[in-house]
C-alpha cells in the first residue's frame, strides 16, 4: 500500500477505535501511526488495541508504529465542601496542604513541590486557565493569591504553574509502570509528558534502555527555553500546543509551533504537530474551514506528522477525521507552493560524509529522471538525514531490522520496506530496484538512487551513493561481480 503524501498521520486509539475492523479502517484511510494515551484505559485495553495493530500489519505486509504517550505528573486541587465555590475577579483565596475541604477562600494543593519552586508575582491557573490567579506570598505550605480571572473551581481541577520549573520529575510512579509495560510489550516510540529540562528525557531513555525511541513533548514554558537541550538528547518532538496554550499567551503559540518545527527538522529528528487539529469532527462529519487551514499550515511548516487525539479515540467520525488529513495533506503537496516554501526553509548540513551523500542523492534526484531515493539501513539514521532534505521524490527505506521501519514510518516521506541481510552492495541496489517496482514507484524503464554503507549491518557507515537502472538485467550486466 503506497501513500500519495509524504507527510504522516498519528491517529489516537480510544474507545471509538478499539476493535479490529475500525483500527483496519482507520490504517486504510491513511494512519501510520497509532497513539496509545496512557492516561485513559487499562493495561489490558492497551495490550488488545496492540496486538490488533500487529495483525493488521501482518494482514497488509507494511510496517505500522506504536506510540505510547505517557501521562505526566497530574497536578490538581483538593475537594470543595460544596463540590464547587464561585470566585470573581479581586478575591483573595489561599492554597496550602490542609486536607479539609475547601470552600470560597481555599482549598487543599497537595504538592509541595509547587510552594517550594513558587515566588511572589507567580501566576497559578486553574481549569486549563480558565481560572488564573496571581501570587502574593508563599511559603513551604501555602501561596495567597488574588484572582486575576474569576470563575467556578471545583474538585479536582487541574493547576498549571507556568512561571517556574518545578522541581518534579517528568516521570511519576505510574510513568514508570506504564514505561516499562509499554517496553516490554513492544511499542517503537514513547511520548514523554511534562518535559522541562533534558535531564527529564535521559531519565526516560536509562528506563527504556534502547527498547523504544523517546519522542519529548513540547507543552510547558521551561520546556520551549530549553528547546535545544532537550532535543539534542531526544528522538523526536511533539508540539502539544493545548498545555502551550494555556501556560503561554495563546497568541504566542503559531510562532513557537514554526520555531520547534524548524528545529527538529534541522537536526533529522521527526516532529508532530498534535492538538485540537479537527476537534469539531469529535461531534461533525465536516471540520470547519480554521481546522483545515490549521493541519495546512502545519504541512507547509515541514512537520512530519499531524496528529488526531480525541477525534478518533473518542469522537463520533474517526474514519472521516482521517480521511480529511489524508485529503488535505495530498492537496497541500500538490500545490506548488508547497515546494516553494518547504524548498525556502531547507538549510545546508555538509559536516559529516553521510550529509554530504543524502545531499547530493537529493539533487541528483532534483536534477535527473530518478523515480525514488533508496536508503539501505541498519538504524534509520540516512534515512532521517534524506528526510530533513525534503527531496521532490519519495524515500524508499530497506532495513532487515524491523523495530526501524517501524520507529520511521513517523517520518516524513519515507515508505519503509523490511528486506533480508545483504552482503554485497549490488544486492542492495537489486532489492531497492525491486521495492520500487513493487509498490508502484518505478518501472523497469526508470532509474533510482540508492545509499548504503559499506561495510554492511554496521551502522553509521553511509559512504556509498549510486544511480541504478530499475531492470535487474541492467544492473548485472553492469555490475557483473
Amino acid at each position: 500500500m503506497r501513500r500519495l503524501r509524504n507527510v504522516k498521520i498519528v491517529a489516537t486509539l480510544g474507545p471509538a477505535s478499539s476493535d479490529h475492523d475500525m483500527i483496519r479502517a482507520l490504517f486504510d484511510a491513511g494512519a501510520d501511526v497509532f497513539r496509545l494515551n496512557m492516561s485513559h484505559g487499562s493495561h489490558e485495553d492497551h495490550r488488545a488495541r496492540h496486538d490488533i495493530i500487529r495483525k493488521i500489519e501482518a494482514e497488509t505486509g507494511r510496517p505500522i508504529a506504536i506510540l505510547a504517550d505517557l501521562q505526566g505528573p497530574k497536578l490538581r486541587v483538593g475537594e470543595f465542601v460544596s463540590g464547587a465555590a464561585d470566585l470573581e475577579e479581586g478575591d483573595a483565596f489561599r492554597f496550602d496542604l490542609d486536607p479539609e475541604e475547601g470552600d470560597g477562600h481555599r482549598v487543599c494543593l497537595p504538592h509541595p513541590e509547587i510552594f517550594a519552586a513558587l515566588e511572589p508575582g507567580a501566576s497559578l491557573l486553574v481549569n486549563d486557565g480558565k481560572i488564573r490567579m496571581t501570587v502574593n506570598e508563599c511559603g513551604p505550605d501555602f501561596a495567597d493569591c488574588t484572582v486575576t480571572i474569576g470563575g467556578t473551581i471545583s474538585n479536582r481541577k487541574g493547576v498549571n504553574v507556568p512561571d517556574v520549573v518545578l522541581p518534579l520529575a517528568a516521570l511519576s510512579d505510574k510513568d514508570r509502570a506504564d514505561l516499562e509495560f509499554a517496553c516490554e510489550m513492544g511499542v517503537d516510540w514513547l511520548a514523554l509528558s511534562f518535559v522541562q529540562r533534558p535531564e527529564d528525557v535521559t531519565e526516560a531513555r536509562a528506563l527504556a534502555r534502547g527498547r523504544a525511541a523517546i519522542l519529548s513533548k513540547i507543552e510547558k514554558p521551561a520546556a520551549v527555553r530549553a528547546y535545544a537541550a532537550i532535543l539534542e538528547v531526544s528522538d523526536g518532538i511533539m508540539v502539544a500546543r493545548g498545555d502551550l496554550g494555556v501556560e503561554l499567551p495563546v497568541h504566542s503559540v503559531p510562532p513557537i509551533q514554526k520555531r520547534l518545527v524548524r528545529g527538529a527538522r534541522a537536526a533529522a529528528k521527526p516532529v508532530i504537530v498534535a492538538t485540537q487539529m479537527l476537534e469539531s469532527m469529535i461531534e461533525s462529519p465536516m471540520p470547519t474551514r480554521a481546522e483545515v487551514s490549521d493541519v495546512a499550515t502545519a504541512i507547509y511548516e515541514g512537520a512530519d506528522a499531524v496528529m488526531l487525539s480525541a477525534e478518533s479515540a473518542a469522537g463520533r467520525y474517526p474514519v472521516e477525521a482521517v480521511t480529511t488529513m489524508d485529503s488535505v495533506a495530498q492537496s497541500v503537496e500538490s500545490d506548488p507552493t508547497y515546494r516553494e516554501v518547504i524548498e525556502a526553509s531547507r538549510r545546508a548540513h555538509r559536516q559529516t560524509v553521510a550529509d554530504a551523500i543524502v545531499a547530493a542523492a537529493r539533487e541528483i534526484a532534483e536534477t535527473t529522471d530518478i523515480s525514488a531515493i533508496c536508503c539501505y539501513t541498519q538504524s534509520g539514521k540516512t534515512v532521517s538525514l534524506v528526510a530533513r532534505e525534503r527531496p521532490r521524490v519519495p524515500i524508499i527505506a530497506l532495513s532487515p531490522v524491523p523495530a526501524t521501519l517501524r520507529r520511521l514510518c513517523l517520518t516524513w516521506g519515507v515508505h519503509a520496506v523490511e528486506c533480508d541481510d545483504v552482503e554485497r552492495f549490488k544486492m542492495a541496489v537489486v532489492n531497492a530496484a525491486r521495492a520500487a517496482r513493487d509498490f508502484g514507484f518505478a518501472d523497469e524503464t526508470n532509474q533510482i538512487v540508492v545509499t548504503a554503507g559499506v561495510p554492511f549491518n554496521v551502522q553509521g557507515t553511509t559512504n556509498i551513493l549510486r544511480v541504478a537502472p530499475c531492470d535487474e538485467r541492467l544492473i548485472f550486466r553492469t555490475d557483473p561481480e
